[in-house]
C-alpha cells in the first residue's frame, strides 16, 4: 500500500500563466496523487478566490512577470498552515521525460510529506547488516538425550587414574575438619632462651617485641595492606598571590571588539547561485542555525533584477533575518544580505561594507580564512577559479550535488577540484559545525 493510499489528499492550488510551464506542472501534479482544488492565472486571480479554495499547498510557476501578482497575493500566500512550492518557470517549460518523471516524484514525496522518490519497482531492500542484540539462546537440551552420556561418565569414573603427584599425609584423614587444616598450618614459635643482660652501660633500648604471628582464616585476604608512618609536621609558608586588577572605568565592548584580528571581524558566508537556485537557496538558508554568528551574503542573478520579491520569499524560510544590502551599509553578522548586481563589498577594520560597483562583488577581495563560499545551481562559471584561490589560501569552499542541481557547471567544477560536495542543507550543516566550532576571536581550530 503506497503512502498516498494511506492519507487523504492534499489540496493544491496551482498558479501559473498559460503556456508550457502550466501544463508541464498541471501533468506532475495529476500523477501526485492530490486535490487540484484551484488552477489559475496569478496576474488575475481575486485574492479572496485563492482564500476560499482553502488549499495546503500552493505550486507557483516563478517568473518575473507575475512578481507584482505576488506581491498583491502576499498576505494569503503567508497565511499560517499554507506551504508554498516554487518552480522556475523556464525550467518547468523544458522539462520532459525522465526528469520530468523524476521531478514529480519529488513534488509528490514533498506534498505527501515523505521520502519514496524512487520510480516503481526500484524500491530499497531490506537491509541485510547486522544490528545489534543479544543472540538467541541455544534450546535447552532434553533429559533423555543426556541420560546415555551420564551413564557411560559413570561406568568410565572407576578407570579414571589417580595423580600420583600428590599423596595426602598419613595423619591426616579426610573428611578434615577446616579447623585442624588451620591449626597443621600454625608455624612453630620457638622458646625465648634466658640470656644474661648486657652490663647497665652498654644497654641500647630495647625494640618493641613483635606480635606474635596469628592466622585468622575468618579475615583472609589477597591484597595485603600496607600501613604508613605518618609523615612528619611539615611548615608550608603561604605566599599571598597578586591578586589581578581590572580597570572597570576604561572596560567598553568597543575595546573587546578592537582586540580581534581585523579578519575575524570581516568574517562572512558567501553564497552564488543562479538558474534552479532559489530552490536551492531556500533549502540552504532554511538550514542555517538561528545563531550563526557571521553575515550571508547571497548573489543571484535575476531576470529584470527584482531582488526584492527575493528577499520576501527568503524571509519566510530562513530564521535570520534577511534584507537588500545597500551601498554604505555594514554586513551585520547574523543576518543575511541580498546582493544585487551592483553591489560589491570591502574589507573595512570593523567588518565588511557594502559599496556601488558595477562589477558586482569581488570573491579575491574576501579574507580567505575567515570565508566560507558555497556556489549552489546556476552559480557563474566565471567565480570557479577565483573561489579555488580563495580556497588555496584558507577559505572552506563547498558546491551543490544532487538531483536538485540543474545546473551544476560551477558547483561540480569546485567539487571536482577537492572542495566540499553535499546537498544544500548538509552545506547548512558544515557550516553550522564551521562557526560553531571556533574561539572567541572567531578563528577555526
Amino acid at each position: 500500500m503506497s503512502v498516498s493510499e494511506t492519507q487523504v489528499a492534499p489540496a493544491v492550488a496551482l498558479l501559473a500563466r498559460p503556456g508550457a510551464a502550466r501544463e508541464r506542472l498541471r501533468e506532475a501534479l495529476s500523477h501526485a496523487d492530490v486535490q487540484l482544488v484551484l488552477e489559475d492565472d496569478p496576474n488575475t486571480l481575486e485574492a479572496r478566490v485563492l482564500q476560499e479554495a482553502r488549499p495546503q499547498f500552493v505550486v507557483i510557476a516563478l517568473e518575473a512577470a507575475i512578481e507584482d501578482a505576488l506581491e498583491r497575493l502576499e498576505a494569503v500566500l503567508s497565511a499560517p498552515g499554507l506551504t508554498l512550492v516554487f518552480d522556475e518557470a523556464e525550467l518547468a517549460a523544458r522539462r520532459d521525460g525522465w526528469e520530468a518523471q523524476r521531478w514529480g516524484r519529488h513534488l509528490a514525496a514533498k506534498l505527501h510529506g515523505h521520502q519514496q522518490v524512487l520510480p516503481p519497482g526500484a524500491e530499497e531492500e531490506p537491509s541485510l547488516q547486522l544490528e545489534p542484540g543479544h543472540p538467541a539462546p541455544p534450546p535447552a537440551p532434553q533429559e533423555e538425550a543426556l541420560q546415555p552420556l551420564l551413564d557411560q561418565a559413570l561406568s568410565w569414573a572407576g578407570e579414571v587414574p589417580a595423580d600420583s603427584l600428590y599423596s595426602p599425609p598419613s595423619q591426616l584423614h579426610e573428611p578434615i575438619a577446616l579447623e585442624q587444616a588451620l591449626a597443621a598450618l600454625q608455624p612453630v614459635v620457638p622458646e625465648p632462651l634466658d640470656l644474661p643482660s648486657p652490663p647497665q652501660a652498654l644497654a641500647e633500648p630495647a625494640a618493641p617485641a613483635a606480635p606474635p604471628i596469628s592466622f585468622d582464616h575468618t579475615a583472609w585476604s589477597l591484597v595485603e595492606e600496607s600501613i604508613e608512618a605518618p609523615a612528619p609536621a611539615e611548615v608550608v609558608a603561604t605566599v599571598a598571590a597578586p591578586q589581578p586588577s581590572f580597570d572597570t572605568d576604561h572596560l567598553s565592548l568597543v575595546d573587546l571588539d578592537a582586540a580581534a584580528p581585523a579578519g575575524a571581524r570581516a568574517a562572512s558566508l558567501l553564497v552564488l547561485a543562479g538558474i534552479g537556485g532559489p530552490d536551492a537557496l531556500r533549502r540552504l538558508l532554511g538550514a542555517l542555525p538561528a545563531s550563526l554568528s557571521v553575515p550571508v551574503l547571497v548573489h543571484m542573478r535575476l531576470d529584470g533584477g527584482r531582488y526584492g520579491n527575493l528577499v520576501k520569499q527568503m524571509a519566510r524560510v530562513s530564521p535570520l533575518p534577511v534584507q537588500l544590502a545597500e551601498a554604505g551599509q555594514r554586513a551585520i553578522p547574523g543576518e543575511v544580505h541580498v546582493l544585487a548586481d551592483d553591489i560589491g563589498v570591502r574589507t573595512a577594520p570593523d567588518g565588511l561594507h557594502f559599496l556601488s560597483d558595477a562589477n558586482g562583488i569581488a570573491i579575491a577581495g574576501l579574507p580567505a580564512e575567515h570565508t566560507a563560499l558555497v556556489l549552489l545551481s546556476g552559480a557563474d562559471l566565471a567565480h570557479v577559479g577565483p573561489a579555488l584561490d580563495l580556497a588555496a589560501a584558507g577559505a572552506w569552499v563547498a558546491g551543490q550535488v544532487g538531483e536538485g542541481c540543474y545546473d551544476p557547471a560551477a558547483a561540480t567544477a569546485v567539487v571536482a577540484a577537492g572542495m566540499v560536495a553535499g546537498e544544500p542543507q548538509e552545506l547548512a550543516q558544515a557550516i553550522a559545525v564551521r562557526w560553531g566550532e571556533q574561539d572567541d576571536n572567531g578563528e577555526a581550530p
